[in-house]
């Protein structure tokens, strides 16, 4: 449980960055989401899931 909530904390600090340092870039970015097309928004999740998988592969099984 604390590796959870340690992964968890990360991901919101790393989340966070963005919006801290480019708050006036990231809402023009969030503006403009709409009209991005629906599969492309799923292709660029999927990508991240895929690679998220990949990196934890790659840190449990190859680096441990």
């Amino acid at each position: 449980m604390e590796f959870l909530l340690s992964v968890i904390g990360l991901v919101l600090v790393i989340e966070g960055i963005p919006y801290f340092a480019f708050p006036e870039q990231m809402k023009a970015l969030l503006a403009r989401m709409p009209e991005v097309p629906t599969r492309t928004l799923r292709l660029f999740g999927t990508a991240a899931i895929g690679a998220g998988i990949v990196l934890i592969y790659i840190a449990k099984k190859v680096l441990s």
